[in-house]
């Protein structure tokens, strides 16, 4: 949604009087943005995770954003409510603890043996290598991944805190030439985007294109696995494995 002389009228005499008839307008012209949000986040979530209730959710967060938002700093409204809407959905789905603990200790064992891996030898590990190291099989390594994938509720959208004050972004908004306020902030925000540009310029080539694919040419697993000629569970797998390796470079950063 364009920011229109009209829009910026808005949202200053909201910003002005706090009237609730304009806080209900900007509501109403921003709620596409919930479902924008709801949609791409429903894609990497289980079954039983309805879209309905990530909007419902997301809409929390929108009307966090309406009443945080400053007209006057130079940073949309849009980029600044995804993040809000993302965070507040990821906020409940975390409230709900409806990951099991095993897949969660699971997904910390395979990143730290990822991590211990690359350190070793200062390059992305194999399957094979990750397997031997935590004494598993590769076939156990699969069906691991594949679990932690269905449980999977932010991967790179989950919200690191860049400030502070507590303001936060997801890791792949980092990737984002955007300003600060403060120097402080905007030097945090550049530490953390070329760690994460670092971070992604290593992985490997498969799993590199599964991440670019997904997040920046917002393809879905299946549609990737068509570009890739393998399934779509075999995707799932490799966008998993990318999403733990970022993980473990950015927590070494």
């Amino acid at each position: 949604m364009a920011v229109d002389v009209e829009s910026r009228k808005l949202w200053l005499e909201y910003r002005r009087t706090r009237d609730k008839a304009l806080r209900d307008r900007l509501i109403i012209n921003y709620s596409p943005l919930v479902k924008y949000v709801a949609g791409r986040m429903s894609m990497g979530l289980p079954a039983h995770v309805e879209e309905a209730d990530l909007v419902s959710y997301g809409l929390l967060g929108l009307m966090d954003a309406i009443d945080r938002y400053d007209p006057e700093r130079d940073i949309k409204f849009e980029t600044y409510a995804i993040t809000r809407i993302r965070g507040s959905m990821i906020d409940e789905l975390r409230a709900l603890d409806w990951v099991p603990r095993s897949v969660r200790a699971r997904a910390r064992h395979i990143e730290g043996a990822i991590r211990e891996l690359e350190s070793k030898f200062s390059r992305a590990p194999s399957d094979e290598e990750i397997a031997e190291r935590i004494g598993i099989s590769t076939e156990e390594l699969e069906e691991s991944l594949i679990d932690i994938s269905r449980s999977s509720i932010a991967a790179l959208d989950e919200l690191w805190s860049t400030s502070a004050d507590g303001d936060q972004v997801s890791l792949l908004e980092m990737l984002e030439d955007t300003t600060s306020e403060k120097p402080a902030d905007a030097l945090d925000a550049l530490d953390t985007r070329e760690a994460l540009a670092d971070a992604l310029s290593r992985l490997p080539e498969r799993e590199k294109l599964v991440v670019t694919l997904y997040y920046y040419e917002e393809l879905n697993l299946r549609e990737i696995g068509e570009v890739l000629g393998v399934t779509e569970s075999r995707v799932s797998q490799l966008h998993t494995k990318a999403i733990l390796r970022l993980r473990s470079r950015l927590h070494t950063a």
